[in-house]
């Protein structure tokens, strides 16, 4: 995987917990105080973008996954957005636990660390791990962001919760698919996070640092793409018929969870160019800029879908 150099962040982002900033750095028009009244769960492909996913994953799942979980469609699109409802500010207010441990898990910002770095930290064995590596490079884990980990750790909770459906009783079952349901929502929300370039660079709320190409700097960035276009333009009948029909079994959940991140990386770049020539915003009808986050959600979408194939498929008892 190829990175750019990181570059510094700019002071504002030091200036709040972590990733509190995907709430607090959008001030710009009149100052923060009409900012920070907006909701937390505005900022991560926002209510409309996250229900988007799961609903299109949950409408294209093969018809071998067991009976409750295909017809519980509604269920995986409102769950989506869940671990955002997790930091209203009213709880954050009351005490900031957890927000504190929820808000790095949204997001990775891959070119803070080199390369060769990125590459040591993402192998290491859990997020304990993956801690110590960055911080070894003089980097604040918390600050770069635990997503792939995120991710890894809910899909195999998935799997082992499919295990243990498989070989459940009558009667304890409906409490078997009830716990399914809630983590592959869970699982969805993180994996739509991770559809979203700005949820996988320093370039997350208006380009930072060196600018040659004159990217937009605003503070709205990371609001106008994510939420208020996405809420103005795009519905599930725009994603579901990008998704491919084939499901795929992943070898590895760790190693598509990394190739599917460091993919979405590269549209960092590409986002800022549509975003130059047709800003992202609530009347913006250009068709570059809808085919664009259609895409990402709808790449989104099939990730999802495939994590919880392969949950299901993968823990299954070898023969």
């Amino acid at each position: 995987m190829r990175h750019s150099v990181a570059r510094p962040r700019p002071l504002r982002a030091r200036q709040f917990s972590p990733r509190t900033r995907r709430v607090t750095v959008l001030a710009a028009l009149g100052g923060a105080v009409a900012v920070l009244a907006v909701p937390a769960a505005l900022f991560a492909w926002g209510e409309a973008g996250h229900r988007i996913t799961g609903e299109a994953a949950a409408l294209a799942v093969p018809s071998d996954m067991p009976a409750f979980f295909r017809v519980a469609v509604k269920q995986l699109s409102y769950l989506n957005p869940e671990p955002d409802r997790w930091r209203d500010r009213a709880e954050r207010n009351a005490d900031a636990a957890l927000d504190g441990v929820n808000a790095p898990d949204h997001f990775i910002d891959m070119e803070m660390v080199p390369p060769a770095v990125l590459n040591a930290a993402l192998a290491a064995p859990d997020r304990y791990a993956y801690f110590d590596t960055i911080k070894k490079a003089g980097v604040e884990a918390n600050k770069m962001g635990f997503l792939p980990f995120r991710m890894l750790e809910l899909s195999q909770r998935l799997r082992e919760d499919f295990r243990q459906w498989r070989a459940a009783s009558d009667s304890t079952r409906p409490f078997t698919e009830a716990r399914i349901l809630d983590d592959a929502g869970l699982l969805g929300h993180y994996v739509a996070d991770g559809s979203n370039p700005a949820h996988t660079s320093i370039q997350y709320n208006g380009w930072t640092g060196p600018n040659p190409n004159g990217y937009a700097t605003d503070r709205q960035m990371h609001f106008r793409f994510e939420s208020q276009y996405v809420e103005n333009h795009v519905t599930t009948a725009d994603v579901s018929p990008l998704i491919s029909h084939t499901p795929r079994v992943f070898p590895d959940f760790r190693r598509a969870i990394d190739d599917y991140l460091a993919t979405t990386n590269t549209q960092v770049e590409p986002m800022y160019k549509l975003d130059k020539a047709h800003p992202f915003n609530a009347t913006t009808t250009d068709v570059a800029d809808k085919a664009f986050v259609a895409g990402r959600l709808a790449a989104g979408a099939q990730m999802l879908r495939d994590l919880w194939w392969t949950a299901w498929v993968t823990s299954a008892p070898k023969q």
